[in-house]
């Protein structure tokens, strides 16, 4: 039987991706009354539901009623039913970067300032207008609500453009205000936008009588994202900022409500107050899609739902327990997560390490000076784990591990490292190599040094270190216990492999390999 090319080892789902850079869209669904949420996650758009996947990661995403649009490059794929593509729209010589769904057309805009109306249903051009990059580039779109074939363009100039799309006919110029537009918001009444601009300021503008109704300005930076929250009688307008903070401003008042800190750990990529319901949706590319509820008093909204994943590459990922349906991974973030083979709602996150977290707590993800190094390796047994810590783990460049709790999702009691270097802590000295054995009592931990040392994993005290001074004379690549508890394996960057008795930490056996090993996995059974 001859396999198909790639049907060995080809990907067959992806874990722990959530979110990216590219602003999420919010669709509403009228036969299902139902609201869709959709994410670009590297070359799929997510429904909540799943997309199948495109030739490359999307740049660029938008919705309507119907059909989900999504662009890479220089080419626009429409998708319907969430999952497969039903359109393409070839004709862009540029990468496109804007996206604005248009009743029967879309619109699309690329990085040579070239704009084209398609017809959705025959996938032929419509209109193709090129603008002057020096004069008028384009970096924002919007169709205003109730202006039946106009769209509102920003430039990165500052100005602003009215155009008659059936026509090909610019109504009317705004001046603006010189500085870039970032982005452009409907606002809940009629004929008013909101205008994100590069210097932090958010103008409330009425483009009927080119008339400035108020100004706001945020102190983050460029705003990244407009949402208006509506039909709940909360006259309250949310904007984000590149370093991942949100400020709510009350339009009545005409003054900033409160802010929302450390909302995502990377720019505010989008934004969306459902309509109707005090719930407002994040996304950013720290991997991240947030649900806040604003159900309290002062106006402040906390965390209702959330999906998230690392926020940069994974180091290390094992299976936890023998069903299949965890794997643990460790990620250079610093995190500890825990993602589920059968469904996202079963995912979770043990945080990350700190040396003090009461400390952590009070600083703050930004400026956390507590916070340990990634970790670079770790074992975890599910025997004993709701008695008490089940995982242990060993960070870049420190001598100390670190235990974790699984049931209770979170950094464990104990901080393992040998006597000698507890008042001190060694530069040059740090812990390679971990496993715990299949009963849960012990954990084995190999040093750079070549030491080799046991510890109690409920009570965290030493229990004895293999031998003499130090067990090999090179780094300790890897160490692994037997399931019974007899052997202990161990191998050194100077190439041997040496194997153990537990109890006793006599060594019985030395093998030398023809180059050193980078580590060693054990298959119990």
């Amino acid at each position: 039987m001859a396999l198909e090319r790639g049907g060995l080892f080809a990907a067959f789902r992806v874990l722990g991706r959530f979110s990216g850079p590219v602003p999420h869209v919010l669709r509403y669904h009228g036969r299902h009354r139902e609201f869709y949420l959709v994410t670009a996650v590297g070359r799929s758009a997510h429904t909540y539901n799943v997309s199948n996947a495109l030739p490359q990661d999307i740049a660029c995403l938008a919705a309507d009623r119907m059909l989900i649009f999504a662009s890479y490059d220089n080419i626009l794929h429409a998708f319907a039913r969430n999952k497969e593509v039903v359109h393409t729209y070839e004709g862009h010589k540029a990468r496109i970067h804007l996206l604005q769904p248009f009743g029967d057309h879309v619109i699309s805009v690329d990085v040579d300032n070239v704009l084209i109306v398609w017809d959705i249903q025959s996938e032929e051009e419509y209109l193709q207008v090129e603008f002057d990059k020096a004069t008028f580039a384009i970096s924002a779109i919007l169709h205003p609500s109730t202006y039946l074939n106009k769209i509102l363009l920003g430039s990165e100039q500052g100005s602003l453009q009215l155009w008659n799309i059936r026509s090909n006919k610019l109504l009317y110029s705004f001046p603006g205000w010189k500085l870039a537009v970032t982005t452009l918001e409907q606002a809940p009444a009629v004929d008013v936008v909101a205008v994100g601009l590069v210097s932090g300021h958010i103008i409330i503008h009425n483009i009927k009588f080119d008339e400035t109704l108020m100004k706001f300005q945020q102190d983050w930076g460029p705003i990244t994202a407009i949402s208006f929250r509506t039909a709940d009688g909360h006259p309250v307008m949310a904007s984000g900022s590149p370093i991942g903070h949100i400020a709510l401003w009350d339009l009545e008042e005409k003054k900033l409500m409160c802010q929302m800190q450390d909302a995502h750990s990377t720019a505010i990529a989008g934004m969306s107050f459902v309509p109707g319901e005090p719930l407002l949706i994040t996304n950013g590319a720290d991997n991240a899609i947030r649900v806040w509820i604003f159900d309290g008093p002062g106006g402040v909204g906390r965390v209702l739902r959330s999906r998230m994943g690392h926020s940069a590459p994974p180091t290390k990922i094992r299976y936890h327990g023998q069903n299949g349906e965890q794997i643990l991974s460790a990620g250079q973030d610093g995190t500890l997560q825990s993602f589920s083979t059968v469904h996202e709602k079963f995912n979770k996150s043990l945080g990350r390490g700190s040396i003090n977290k009461k400390k952590s707590k009070k600083k703050g993800l930004k400026l956390d000076t507590m916070a340990l190094p990634p970790i670079t390796a770790f074992a975890s047994e599910v025997a004993h784990q709701s008695d008490w810590d089940s995982i242990i783990a060993c960070h870049q460049g420190y001598i100390t591990c670190t235990t974790w709790n699984y049931q209770k999702t979170c950094m464990g009691v104990h901080k393992l490292r040998p006597e000698e270097f507890s008042k001190h802590k060694p530069i040059d000295i740090y812990a390679t190599a971990v496993d715990i054995t299949s009963c849960g009592n012990f954990a084995v931990i190999g040093l750079s040094t070549g030491q080799v040392d046991v510890y109690n994993m409920q009570s965290g005290i030493h229990r004895g270190r293999y031998g003499k001074e130090r067990a090999h004379e090179g780094a300790i690549r890897g160490v692994a216990v037997d399931g019974l508890n007899q052997l202990i394996i161990t191998a050194g960057s100077e190439g041997l492999i040496k194997f153990w008795k537990f109890k006793t930490k006599d060594l019985f056996y030395s093998t030398e390999l023809s180059s050193p090993p980078s580590g060693i996995v054990l298959h119990r059974d």
